[in-house]
């Protein structure tokens, strides 16, 4: 099966939940900043990828990485994410054809010099090759609303923040996993909710490109900001 889906549970109600002993090991403050050292050497070798190869990676992989994802945080403990996982090369090429369209109607018509400038130093354009190439591709949807079978809607609590906190978890397990990935958004994605029937309520958030890198592969030279630029100690 190359197309399958991870979604979430049904929702215990509130009102029902059993609270249990928090399980928690702890550990000394220089281990603690080891294994915070040792997190951060890992995690800064991480790159966005547009150059994969076709080798197929174990669905169990795969598996795993989502039921990290699926530990995320989330309002109310919805979780409001929905997770469909393609690896049919028909089903590739039909979000291949229909992304490409976006973009070119995006390049053409719709993106602003100061944006193409900012695309420049990373080699993007209306080309996507790595949708048919790579060997997985991941949809992530986000539950707007909840619908029940007789079509009446709930609501859920912040779920486009919960879908992107679970999705940085399933980012960091792909790595941790020794795969690497892409965060794709093309300019318009509802061609996704056609092509993988996803019903109404869901909208794409992105779509995770990941496999294994190209032999050839490379990336630009770029640097990330330094703790004093991202972060402020009060």
């Amino acid at each position: 099966m190359a197309c399958f889906a991870v979604t979430e549970s049904r929702n215990i109600p509130m009102s029902s939940t059993v609270f249990v002993p928090l399980e928690h090991t702890p550990v000394d403050a220089a281990e603690m900043r080891r294994r915070a050292e040792a997190f951060y050497a890992e995690v800064r070798g991480r790159r966005s990828v547009r150059h994969f190869s076709d080798r197929p990676v174990p669905r169990e992989v795969i598996e795993n990485c989502l039921l990290a994802a699926g530990t995320a945080p989330s309002g109310a403990n919805q979780q409001p994410w929905h997770f469909v996982v393609v690896g049919d090369r028909r089903v590739k090429r039909r979000i291949r054809e229909a992304a490409q369209r976006e973009e070119r109607e995006f390049y053409d018509h719709r993106v602003r010099q100061l944006w193409l400038d900012v695309l420049a130093p990373l080699g993007t354009g209306p080309s996507k090759p790595f949708l048919e190439i790579a060997p997985y591709l991941i949809a992530v949807f986000v539950e707007q609303f909840g619908l029940e079978p007789d079509g009446t809607r709930t609501k859920r609590y912040y779920p486009g923040t919960s879908a992107s906190i679970a999705t940085g978890i399933l980012l960091t397990g792909l790595h941790r996993a020794g795969l690497v990935a892409l965060t794709y958004t093309p300019y318009r994605m509802g061609f996704l909710n056609e092509i993988l029937h996803r019903p109404k309520n869901e909208r794409p958030l992105m779509i995770v490109v990941t496999g294994y890198p190209a032999d050839d592969a490379t990336v630009p030279r770029l640097g990330k900001k330094a703790l004093d630029q991202i972060a402020t100690f009060l």
